[in-house]
């Protein structure tokens, strides 16, 4: 038995090892019959690396290398997700998303609204790391401009994990693409049979299946196994709604995010300025509040003209005008129910329209 067991581990290990070469790391999809391929809706899968196209150095390791994996190999990994869809994919990226970065961001948004306008393109299926893609996709959410489904997927293990939760996310996230109940819903985010707007998502556990969680108002429904179940829609102004856009836009404005906490100074309100930013997102005790003088300093950078607005680390609730602090008087925004990461999305887009305080509230009441 432990000659067996012994043989056993090294063929485990071998496979595992295979993974990482893309062409041989699963086997092909089925190609559908030409009848039932041609009834089916198309969907285009964009990858940009994560969790989800992970790949362990050696059997059992819990460390691994994000974005190993082609799209072949993650389609190859979901049976049965070619008979939900005609696909199509294309590599945007091949990164970890703690490494998202601007340029990625405008390359996908842009490939983004290229393939939506196709008029044989059902949807779109975003593969994506975890770490970062609540603000993907709330950016996607304010430059997309069409009704049609944009979903993300990622995982919480590697592809070459002993349970990988990867391969049912995507099948997932094909069939909620293709459906047409998801038009007009804005962007998505499948995860862990759970159907959520990027726009309220939020990760809350560091390597938990169930890490995602929309906080306030819930998930919008249920993708169980190839079905949908929709519950509700997005209150907020998003894609077709949205005014921004992405036309003449080659950069986005600098803002950068401070954290509060007991005994803090102004020292990052006034590297962030000296540093070039535009605006800055208070990630505040409580109500979106700090030491007094850390607002104070943020007083200051107002004055200047940079953009402040109030957001809690908390991690839920409602941060609202001239409650806590005198927000007319100071000249802050206030960031309502955005967490940091996001309202410093929301302000870098807005940024690109207006400097206007009055403005940019506006556009936080109403996305």
């Amino acid at each position: 038995m432990r000659k067996h067991s012994a043989l056993l581990s090294t063929v485990a290990l071998a496979a595992v090892l295979a993974v990482a070469v893309p062409a041989l790391a699963f086997p092909a999809p089925q190609a559908a019959a030409p009848a039932a391929q041609a009834s089916l809706p198309k969907v285009v899968i964009l990858a940009t690396g994560g969790t989800i196209a992970g790949v362990q150095p050696k059997e059992g390791d819990p460390g691994y290398k994000s974005g190993s994996l082609s799209i072949e190999s993650l389609i190859g990994a979901a049976p049965g997700v070619d008979k939900l869809a005609v696909l199509e994919g294309e590599q945007i990226a091949s990164i970890g998303s703690q490494d998202m970065n601007d340029a990625v961001w405008l390359k996908l948004a842009r490939r983004v609204n290229e393939v939506l306008a196709r008029p044989d393109v059902a949807g779109i299926v975003i593969t994506h790391g975890t770490d970062t893609l609540e603000e993907t996709g709330f950016f996607l959410g304010l430059v997309t401009k069409s009704d049609k489904p944009v979903v993300l997927v990622g995982s919480m293990r590697p592809a070459t994990s002993t349970s990988p939760d990867g391969p049912l996310n995507l099948y997932n996230g094909v069939a909620v693409a293709a459906d047409p109940a998801a038009k007009g819903l804005g962007i998505l985010v499948v995860a862990n049979d759970d159907l959520h707007s990027a726009r309220y998502i939020t990760k809350t556990n560091t390597t938990d299946v169930q890490t995602f969680i929309s906080t306030g108002r819930g998930a919008l429904g249920e993708a169980y196994y190839g079905k949908m179940v929709v519950y509700g829609a997005p209150s907020n102004r998003h894609t077709t709604r949205s005014e921004f856009s992405l036309d003449g836009l080659t950069a986005l404005p600098r803002v950068d995010i401070v954290y509060a906490y007991e005994n803090v100074d102004g020292t990052q309100v006034k590297a962030a300025v000296a540093a070039g930013a535009r605006g800055i997102v208070l990630a505040g005790v409580g109500d979106g509040n700090g030491t007094q003088a850390l607002i104070d300093a943020l007083a200051e950078a107002a004055k200047q003209g940079v953009v402040v607005v109030r957001s809690s680390r908390v991690g839920s609730g409602i941060v609202r005008r001239n409650i806590e602090l005198n927000d007319d008087k100071l000249g802050f925004v206030a960031g309502v129910d955005l967490n940091p990461p996001k309202a410093r999305v929301l302000l870098r887009l807005a940024l690109t329209r207006t400097t206007d305080v009055k403005a940019i509230q506006r556009a936080f009441e109403e996305y």
